[in-house]
């Protein structure tokens, strides 16, 4: 999470578990094929860093690589970040393609300009780049809490009710059928239908979403003890690898790789071995040996965030009166990332508000 994602700080205001969030000082990079390392600061103002500082800058690119980011604010519908920056240079391997992934979950080859100078406006651009990761995982920060606040406010969840399909009448929904029961939804209720783009359209047939899907594969691992990570802050970025971050929390260390596909065709332990190899070479641990390790394949992670993608977002209203549309997947002129999913909803709660 980054300070310049609002709508998640506030929504964590909302449910009490800001202080669940910890801050990290700094973003450290190595290469693995060169053995380069540097760190990127967190700093206030409109740069992250001092593009003019030749100690500050990421090594072998020069101030007017970043001021390349500056062509983002002509972006149009269907560029992509590739087109949009260049992939000639340095700057493009160490700094825009490791961005871009992670923003988007998608090569920038085929990635949307749109969508990354919406990330790049909110964070670089106003001074909110400083990053913070979950403290104790994304259920303690997010999750329960927000479970916890949904209850104390009289709310109702109900688990392992798989919602079959939805009756609609005179342009209403009229019933929720699920696996357990048949919910009635009178004239003064609203639906809000919050799943993938695969389960809206399946529930709703018609429903114009996007096209297309990307994987993001996590990795984590066990180890004898907490890794020395660089300059003692429990990130890291790679690039060169497979492998594209590092996070610590004890004595787990996880790897996240984004536009993941192609790994993410592979069995899941030899998935394990090719992210421990280069974890082990990152933070120089015995890659003979590699400790246990649970793999998270998420195949479908995020739609595919190209330009055709995006322009394929529906909205928050639908031809239904009373269903409204909430996910990363929809149109909130974001990413599909927390902040977009976060922004989703409230978009979806002030239109049945407004109705």
């Amino acid at each position: 999470v980054m300070a310049g994602n609002r709508k998640t700080l506030a929504f964590l205001d909302a449910v009490g578990a800001r202080n669940r969030l910890a801050a990290v000082g700094a973003f450290p990079f190595l290469d693995l094929v060169t053995g380069a390392s540097w760190t990127v600061r967190a700093r206030r103002g409109l740069l992250p860093f001092l593009i003019f500082s030749g100690s500050r800058r990421i090594p072998d690119t020069g101030p007017f690589d970043y001021l390349r980011a500056l062509r983002l604010a002509r972006a149009r519908a269907e560029d992509t970040v590739a087109a949009l920056l260049g992939t000639s240079e340095t700057a493009y391997r160490r700094l825009w393609r490791p961005l871009a992934t992670a923003a988007l979950n998608i090569d920038p080859e085929e990635g949307s300009a749109l969508l990354l100078r919406s990330v790049f406006a909110s964070t670089f651009m106003r001074g909110g780049c400083r990053p913070y990761i979950a403290d104790r995982g994304l259920t303690h920060c997010f999750i329960d809490p927000a479970v916890a606040a949904i209850r104390a406010a009289g709310g109702e969840l109900r688990f392992n009710s798989r919602v079959r399909s939805l009756k609609t009448g005179n342009d209403r929904i009229g019933r929720i059928v699920t696996t357990r029961e048949t919910i009635p939804a009178d004239a003064r209720d609203s639906v809000v239908l919050a799943v993938p783009p695969s389960a809206a359209s399946a529930l709703c047939p018609g429903l114009r979403v996007p096209a297309g899907d990307r994987a993001i594969v996590n990795a984590h691992y066990r180890l004898d003890g907490p890794p020395a990570m660089p300059g003692g802050e429990r990130i890291l970025g790679l690039i060169g690898g497979a492998a594209q971050w590092i996070f610590t929390r004890g004595d787990i260390a996880s790897v996240t790789v984004s536009a993941a596909d192609a790994l993410a065709s592979r069995p899941n332990s030899e998935i394990a071995s090719i992210l421990w190899e280069d974890l082990a070479a990152a933070l120089d641990l015995d890659a003979s040996h590699m400790p246990p390790a649970r793999i998270v394949n998420e195949r479908r992670a995020t739609f595919a965030q190209t330009p055709s993608g995006a322009q394929s977002r529906p909205g928050t209203r639908t031809r239904i009166r009373n269903m409204f549309l909430a996910g990363d997947w929809t149109n909130t002129g974001l990413p599909a990332t927390i902040e977009g999913a976060i922004l989703s909803g409230q978009l979806a709660a002030a239109a049945v508000l407004r109705t």
